[in-house]
């Protein structure tokens, strides 16, 4: 996929990655993504196991994404210097009535791990999920063991909620699952503090890359 095909339906611009729709081609990605085994130790996506053990890869995994109303599914790129995406953000089991859903952020590049995109790419995606869905409250859960993810929703202003007595299995053994929850109006004083914006013009991208 071409630098331009990637930089179309952008969502949601931040300075270091931006949040683009879902493309037929991101399947090539989802495939290695799902036999990743830090991927799978770390996050357990329910996304990517549904890809893999339900759909068996079939593309007909694309079409029942985009007609899923209970999740958004969002591609995580950086804004400069890579030639792939990084990563997956979605928001989902959406219950749009009562105003909540649950988080998911996931860096599948070792290289992109610890330079702040995932913190950012789970900002914008919960404004997202504030500006246009109307929530009040998004919910997340991390393994015990994962401290970056877990430091990550705390820089994002989650708060730990509670804890899931072994609710977690990996490695032969079961985990403690950590629960983070955060409001609207937590969400809204996070934003003050930073800076998203808008999906850049065709020029503006332009400059960027001849830089």
């Amino acid at each position: 996929m071409d630098g331009a095909r990637r930089r179309s339906g952008i969502v949601s611009r931040g300075t270091r990655v931006y949040l683009r729709t879902l493309q037929p081609e991101d399947l090539d990605h989802l495939s290695g993504w799902a036999e990743d085994p830090y991927i799978d130790r770390m996050v357990g996506s329910e996304f990517l196991n549904a890809y893999k053990a339900v759909y068996d890869k079939d593309p007909s995994f694309y079409d029942a994404i985009l007609l899923d109303t209970t999740q958004v599914v969002l591609i995580v790129e950086a804004n400069r210097g890579w030639d792939k995406p990084i990563g997956l953000a979605r928001l989902f089991n959406i219950h749009l009535l009562e105003g909540y859903c649950f988080l998911e952020v996931m860096l599948t590049d070792s290289k992109a791990i610890r330079r702040g995109f995932g913190v950012e790419a789970g900002k914008l995606i919960s404004y997202y999920g504030v500006d246009v869905l109307g929530l009040r409250r998004i919910e997340a859960k991390v393994y015990e063991y994962n401290r970056l993810s877990a430091n990550s929703l705390r820089r994002n202003g989650f708060q730990q909620e509670g804890l899931l007595r072994k609710a977690g299995y990996q490695d032969g053994r079961y985990w403690d699952v950590l629960v983070f929850g955060i409001l609207k109006d937590e969400i809204d004083e996070q934003r003050r503090k930073d800076k998203p914006y808008l999906p850049l013009a065709d020029a503006e991208w332009d400059a960027l890359d001849a830089s």
